[in-house]
C-alpha cells in the first residue's frame, strides 16, 4: 500500500492511526465498486488494398468499400468497447458501449445529429434479467441488427472485405429487444425499434405520426446437439424485419420494407472444416423489382496459426426499389449492376498474438454485362467496366 505525503505527515503527529489509514486503504469507494466488473476491450483495424488496372472512381458499392481505400493504406477503424456483461444472478445488470473512430465510423450511419464524421457510437444499451424462466434478457438502447451471416465487426469475419448482402441489411436499432433461451439446442428474440436505423433516435413520419410507425423483428437460433456427432454445434438460423427508414427514406420511397434472412453453419467430417450459407431478401412493399443475395461460405483450419477461408455469392437487384443506386430513375446512376457475381479468397496467419493478419483476393463480375465500374462515362450503363479486381492486405489488433 501506498500513502500520500500528506497522510504520512498527519499520521506522524497522531492525528490519524496507521491502522485507520490502512482500512480506509483498503475499503473500496463507490466508484470503484461500480467499475469493479466493467471490461475495456478494442481493437484496431488497418489495411493495404491493390486495385489493378485505372479507373477507380467508381468501384463495386459494398460497406466498408469504395475509391477512398483503392491504391494505398489505410486505417480502417478503431474500436473501444466498455462493458459489464450480465452476471448469472437472477436480477442481473450491466451495460455495453462500443465507440468508433476512423472512416469507417462514417459507413455506421449512427450519428444522432445526421452529420458524417469520423465518430460514432456503434451500440450503446443497457443489459437486463428477469427470472422468467431460465431468465428472459433484455436490450434497451443503441445495439445491432439480429439478421445477417456477417458482421460489422472486422475481426468476427472470416474476410477483409464485406458481402453484398451484408450491405443491404439493417445493422443498427434503436429500441428493445428481449431474448430468451428456452434450451441448449433453440433460442429466439424479438423486439421493436424507433426506425430500420442505422441513425440513432431517428424518427419515421411520412405514414403519419411517429408513435404508429416503428420496425418490428424477431429471429431464432437452432444449435445441434453433442449426440447429431460430426454436425454438433451446427446452427441454423432465421429472421424478419419489417419497417420504416427514418422520414420513409427507403428506395426514394415512403413504404415499409420487410428484410427475410435465413443462414446456416455446418460441422464437416473433415477436422478443421466448416462451411455456411444464407439467403436474404428485401420486399419493399407496392413497388416492382426485386433485391436478393445468395452466400456461400468455407473456411478450413490447415494449422493452429493458419485458416484459409472462402466466399462466393450472388446478388439480384432490379426495379423500381434497386437498392444500389443514388437515383431509382435513372439507370447510370446505378452503383452496382443488376446482377453480380463475387468470389473472395483470404488467407489468415496468425503470427504476433493478438493479432489477425489477412491476405485477401476479390473479384467482382457483372453478370448482366452492364458496364457500371472503373471511369464515369456518358453510355446508358455509368462506367467502362464489368470486372473489378482487389488484392488486399488487413492486420487487426486486439485488446
Amino acid at each position: 500500500m501506498k500513502l500520500n505525503k500528506w497522510t504520512v505527515s498527519l499520521a506522524s503527529v497522531g492525528m490519524v492511526s496507521v491502522a485507520a489509514l490502512v482500512q480506509a486503504e483498503e475499503k473500496p469507494n463507490m466508484v470503484q465498486t461500480m467499475l469493479d466488473s466493467t471490461t475495456l476491450s478494442g481493437y484496431v483495424d488497418t489495411s493495404a488494398q491493390w486495385n489493378p488496372g485505372t479507373g477507380n472512381e467508381r468501384l463495386p458499392d459494398y460497406k466498408f468499400g469504395g475509391p477512398t481505400k483503392a491504391d494505398g493504406f489505410n486505417l480502417d477503424v478503431v474500436q473501444i468497447r466498455i462493458e459489464k456483461p450480465l452476471e448469472a444472478a437472477e436480477w442481473a445488470a450491466g451495460y455495453r458501449i462500443d465507440l468508433w473512430a476512423g472512416p469507417d465510423a462514417n459507413f455506421a450511419g449512427t450519428q444522432s445529429l445526421g452529420v458524417p464524421g469520423d465518430f460514432a457510437v456503434k451500440q450503446a444499451y443497457i443489459a437486463l434479467r428477469v427470472p422468467v424462466g431460465n431468465g428472459l434478457d433484455w436490450k434497451i438502447g443503441a445495439f445491432d441488427s439480429i439478421i445477417g451471416y456477417e458482421s460489422d465487426q472486422s475481426p468476427l469475419n472470416p474476410n477483409y472485405t464485406r458481402s453484398y448482402a451484408h450491405t443491404f441489411e439493417p445493422q443498427t436499432f434503436t429500441g428493445i429487444m428481449a431474448s430468451y433461451r428456452f434450451c441448449d439446442t433453440f433460442a429466439a428474440s424479438v423486439g421493436i425499434a424507433d426506425t430500420l436505423g442505422p441513425r440513432i433516435n431517428a424518427r419515421a413520419t411520412e405514414h403519419g405520426k411517429a408513435e404508429s410507425s416503428k420496425a418490428y423483428f424477431g429471429s431464432f437460433l437452432v444449435t445441434a446437439p453433442e449426440s447429431l456427432g460430426f454436425l454438433a454445434g451446427s446452427t441454423f438460423e432465421a429472421g424478419v424485419v419489417n419497417g420504416l427508414e427514418e422520414n420513409g427514406t427507403r428506395a426514394a420511397y415512403n413504404e415499409n420494407a420487410t428484410f427475410y434472412y435465413v443462414g446456416a453453419t455446418l460441422a464437416t467430417p473433415v477436422s478443421g472444416l466448416r462451411v455456411g450459407g444464407s439467403f436474404d431478401y428485401v420486399d419493399v412493399h407496392n413497388t416492382s423489382g426485386e433485391t436478393y443475395a445468395f452466400g456461400g461460405y468455407a473456411s478450413f483450419q490447415a494449422t493452429e496459426k493458419l485458416s484459409l477461408h472462402l466466399r462466393g455469392e450472388y446478388l439480384r437487384d432490379r426495379g423500381e426499389q434497386k437498392f444500389f443506386t443514388t437515383d431509382v430513375t435513372d439507370p447510370s446512376a446505378s452503383t452496382n449492376p443488376d446482377r453480380v457475381m463475387a468470389w473472395t479468397a483470404t488467407a489468415q496467419y496468425d503470427l504476433w498474438k493478438n493479432v489477425i493478419s489477412r491476405l485477401e483476393f476479390r473479384w467482382d463480375h457483372s453478370l448482366s454485362g452492364q458496364k457500371v465500374w472503373g471511369t464515369p462515362t456518358t453510355n446508358v450503363d455509368g462506367g467502362s467496366l464489368r470486372n473489378e479486381w482487389l488484392l488486399a492486405a488487413n492486420l487487426i489488433y486486439k485488446f
